[in-house]
């Protein structure tokens, strides 16, 4: 039915429903978000609290509890693999596009991102979302025994006991450490210059109804790290409209995401975007996607690309899917915003092959006028 009936509620896959009563708590990309203490903040109540109440008593979640994790890999690795996420891969792919992104502004005219480094910075994302997830898992164990959704999870479930986490949690910041020191030293320390975010970022919803905002501080850190990483530097006319402009795609991505449990969080003190812009969510998103879309356009033109109709064509799709998310989002549907929250996954892919091509097309056009001087 329409964007306010719970009958489109079948659009819950079967694999996403778990049994018994989801009150879980507003997650990051990828489910990996800690719960907070009171919201004070003044978010005005959202008419769709109720049918998301309802969605709740269904047990809509996320999990699914017969992947590939447990299919390939060993028994007693398999809790490990669930802590990680490394069978819901979407919140890697959100930390690793703004990287590429910058990989592929920093390539010479006529090349393609250097692979050396794109398959570095994925080894690193891989590592560092892992890290990320262990991190609020463990600070959530005590809440997600009291949640459906969650309480079957490594460490609420006690499949995992703490100190394997912090064990674990070791190994992966060991893996991501080790990527970030096979970088250029001006990269290790760009690098290492976003800690205080990465480790601030779970306390955010506990003090602001911002939290996205935080978020899309850390997680983007890359499309300053990757231009670092080629160029020894930071080009501030190139860097700084792509990492705003992946600051407003994830204030984009993470607002769908946070709406699929805005009911629970508001009853357990959670705070976010979905809560403080309720019903007017949809006027957000489009001034978020217009910002997003602008500001990567004004970072390619930066560095040299405008003149590229590819350019052009790959960003116009990429905004159009952001769009596309916002006027058919259905807020009362979880499952629905959990797919429209994966699918900016395309969104990435679009704007790194726009922005490849257009480095590869710089290059021919550049022989082209060359050669049109000799002839003349």
């Amino acid at each position: 039915t329409g964007p306010t009936g719970w009958a489109r509620m079948p659009c819950c896959p079967p694999q996403l429903v778990h049994r018994g009563v989801s009150s879980g708590r507003t997650s990051s990309p990828g489910d990996d978000r800690p719960s907070g203490g009171p919201r004070t903040g003044d978010a005005r109540p959202d008419p769709m609290l109720s049918v998301h109440a309802s969605a709740s008593r269904i047990g809509f979640t996320d999990i699914v509890s017969d992947g590939w994790l447990n299919r390939l890999l060993p028994a007693w690795a398999v809790p490990y693999g669930q802590l990680a996420r490394w069978d819901r891969p979407i919140g890697t792919w959100l930390l690793l596009w703004p990287c590429l992104w910058s990989l592929a502004l920093a390539a010479p005219a006529g090349s393609p991102p250097d692979l050396a480094l794109c398959v570095l910075f994925t080894a690193g994302a891989v590592a560092m979302r892992g890290a990320g997830c262990t991190v609020n898992d463990l600070l959530d164990r005590d809440l997600d025994r009291q949640v459906a959704r969650t309480k079957h999870r490594p460490l609420a479930s006690e499949a995992l006991q703490p100190r394997h986490a912090v064990a674990f949690l070791s190994a992966q910041l060991c893996i991501a450490l080790s990527v970030l020191l096979a970088l250029p030293l001006p990269a290790v320390a760009a690098g290492l210059a976003a800690t205080p975010l990465w480790a601030g970022y779970p306390l955010a919803k506990r003090f602001t109804d911002w939290p996205q905002a935080v978020l899309g501080l850390a997680i983007n850190w890359g499309a300053m790290l990757g231009w670092v990483a080629v160029h020894g530097s930071l080009h501030t006319p190139v860097v700084a409209p792509l990492y705003v402009g992946a600051f407003f795609w994830t204030l984009h991505y993470d607002t769908i995401y946070a709406h699929q449990d805005k009911a629970d969080d508001a009853r357990a003190g959670v705070r976010s975007t979905a809560l403080r812009l309720a019903h007017q969510t949809p006027v957000y998103l489009r001034a978020f996607d217009a910002a997003a879309a602008g500001s990567i356009s004004v970072a390619a033109v930066a560095a040299g690309l405008g003149a590229q109709p590819v350019l052009w064509v790959g960003l116009s799709l990429a905004y159009a899917h952001l769009e596309w998310q916002r006027r058919t989002a259905d807020w009362s549907c979880p499952s629905h915003c959990l797919r429209l929250f994966r699918s900016n996954r395309d969104v990435g892919a679009l704007v790194f092959a726009a922005l490849v091509a257009a480095k590869l097309f710089s290059a021919r056009k550049g022989e082209a006028e060359g050669e049109r001087e000799e002839s003349a």
